[in-house]
């Protein structure tokens, strides 16, 4: 399959970093694949800057209740500190999560994102980085966290922060293709 015949489901909610959704989504895009925005969230989602500053709105294309992991070849999940917290309390949101995992499909998050793993017990054994802030909470939950730009381990892609965006950009075209 080509990185054309490749389908991406984003997985976010309202107070989603703006441009960990943008930035990735325009890479992936940019190499021909499809990406869809699935959430909790219906309609139209609110994106931030930061935790305080309202960026743009974005459509969600797939209610998280109806996404499904056969329907797509890779999850990038994008922080946000409201966003990972309302996400890992979704019901909906953590079982897509398992899903892609019991899949063995690419899983990537960046930020605040890898909170939902502690939440669906993935980040046991695991090999991740995050938002500092976060690290605690990982570890708690098993993780093996360090302090790195992009940390692969398998089929999960980590990534600390908005500096970071080229080398997860980079990360999650090579293992879309």
């Amino acid at each position: 399959m080509a990185v054309s015949d490749k389908k991406v489901a984003f997985l976010l909610t309202r107070g989603v970093e703006q441009v960990e959704l943008t930035s990735p989504r325009a890479a992936l895009d940019g190499a021909g694949a499809t990406t869809v925005i699935v959430s909790p969230s219906e309609g139209t989602l609110q994106a931030m800057e930061g935790d305080w500053e309202h960026a743009d709105t974005f459509d969600v294309d797939v209610p998280v209740a109806q996404a499904s992991a056969d329907d797509y070849d890779m999850l990038v999940l994008p922080g946000g500190t409201l966003n990972a917290d309302a996400l890992r309390l979704d019901e909906d949101a953590v079982a897509l999560v398992k899903a892609f995992f019991a899949a063995d499909k690419p899983v990537a998050a960046i930020c605040h994102a890898p909170w939902i793993l502690a939440e669906a017990d993935l980040a046991r054994g695991r090999k991740l980085t995050s938002y500092i802030s976060t690290r605690t909470d990982l570890v708690n939950a098993g993780a093996d966290w360090e302090d790195s730009e992009v940390v692969v381990d398998g089929n999960l892609i980590t990534s600390r922060n908005p500096g970071d965006l080229d080398a997860f950009n980079r990360a999650i075209a090579a293992a879309l293709s």
